[in-house]
């Protein structure tokens, strides 16, 4: 009787639970806005310092968000999962992006493209534009591991200003099969700073993708140079947005659109790099590596940055479930903690000594210091290794 009354109460409370982040979400919204407002403050006032609203808010406002507001680390009851991933509501927040990013580009581009634009203005609209376009790969991120065609399409169409379109393949296909392995370009090792990690992380992630691709369609019996082949037609939107753009502003706007376009992927791989830093997945008696599990990724529940990032920060949720939607990412116990929030740790990993000194302690205790079993640069496990065989000599 108590454990009807009890599952009873369960489910009643289920039924009233209600997501307080509801009318949070659409705050994913205000970063590609920003460029709209900025625009409107450079023009009227004519002061390049209109151009930083963006980043002011990403890397100061959001950061101080996270420390001044905290965690949330409540879940959506079991019963109302299947109601909140059916939602609409929650799926026209991420469709809205995309209109609001292309604006921004043609509009931060049509600003470049303006006589006597000093260059401090110009430097503004890289980085604002730019964040936009990174923050548009999360975007892509969330519409691209969904089942749904248009919104796979979508996904494909948010990547086109960054010239990421082979994220597409490389994260879903790559990075999923292989992550928290010193065999997948997008995990960090322990000792590796963000400048060692991003050309690794770039040529690495470009390479697997091309090599995954190339294999599908082999495997298939036809060849990779088509419009099938899920790299190329989205490289192929990046060169008509560009090329539109181009035709129309003039050659002038080129170096514009690819420094926002590095700026762009470089924020994705920013992300990356702290997400699995140093996180390993053991291997079992088989020699296979162990399942994906939330101990293989670094989460955060800061609710500032969390509703900027359709809540990216519940990564492990995301590795183990890859089709759950943001609105119903959970968080574990188990998953390590960053000590902020990704807005916070963004800026922390720009300066690897700092970096190391936060994060290496994290993650020498996730593995009750043993370090060897964390995912280590090869400089650094032959250090550790020839430590250990000394220590037993």
């Amino acid at each position: 009787m108590s454990a009807t009354l009890s599952s009873a109460g369960s489910r009643a409370e289920a039924r009233a639970w209600q997501d307080g982040k509801r009318y949070l979400w659409p705050l994913a919204l205000v970063v590609p806005v920003l460029p709209y407002v900025a625009y409107g403050l450079w023009h009227r006032f004519d002061n390049a310092l209109a151009w930083f609203l963006t980043p002011f808010l990403v890397y100061v406002i959001v950061p101080l968000g996270d420390w001044l507001i905290g965690e949330d680390a409540g879940n959506p009851p079991a019963d109302r999962e299947a109601q909140l991933q059916s939602a609409w509501y929650y799926r026209i927040l991420t469709f809205l992006y995309l209109p609001l990013q292309f604006g921004s580009l043609v509009l931060g581009a049509w600003a470049w493209s303006q006589p006597n634009t000093n260059a401090a203005s110009r430097i503004g609209m890289i980085i604002s534009v730019g964040i936009v376009t990174g923050i548009a790969i999360n975007t892509a991120h969330e519409l691209g591991h969904k089942r749904e065609e248009v919104e796979r399409w979508l996904s494909k169409i948010a990547l086109a200003p960054s010239g990421y379109g082979h994220f597409y393949v490389e994260h879903n296909r790559g990075h999923h099969v292989r992550v928290a392995t010193p065999e997948d370009p997008a995990s960090a090792r322990m000792g590796e700073s963000f400048y060692r990690f991003w050309p690794r992380t770039v040529w690495g992630s470009l390479k697997s993708a091309w090599e995954l691709e190339t294999k599908k369609h082999r495997l298939r019996k036809r060849s990779p140079w088509s419009l099938r082949n899920d790299i190329l037609n989205a490289w192929l939107m990046t060169v008509v947005v560009f090329a539109a753009l181009t035709a129309w502003l003039g050659v002038g706007v080129l170096p514009f659109l690819l420094a926002q376009m590095v700026f762009g992927f470089s924020l994705l791989e920013i992300v990356n790099y702290l997400e699995h830093y140093g996180l390993l997945r053991q291997r079992t008696a088989t020699g296979r590596y162990e399942k994906v599990e939330p101990v293989h990724s670094w989460n955060s529940d800061r609710l500032s940055t969390n509703v900027f990032l359709y809540q990216l920060q519940r990564h492990s949720d995301h590795h183990a479930y890859p089709n759950r939607r943001y609105q119903v990412l959970r968080t574990f116990e188990e998953a390590p903690q960053l000590p902020g929030g990704y807005a916070t740790m963004i800026v922390v990993a720009l300066f690897p000594p700092l970096w190391r000194r936060v994060m290496d302690p994290r993650v020498r205790a996730h593995y009750d210091g043993d370090v060897l079993r964390a995912n280590l640069t090869p400089k650094l496990r032959a250090k550790y290794e020839a430590e250990a065989v000394a220590a037993r000599a």
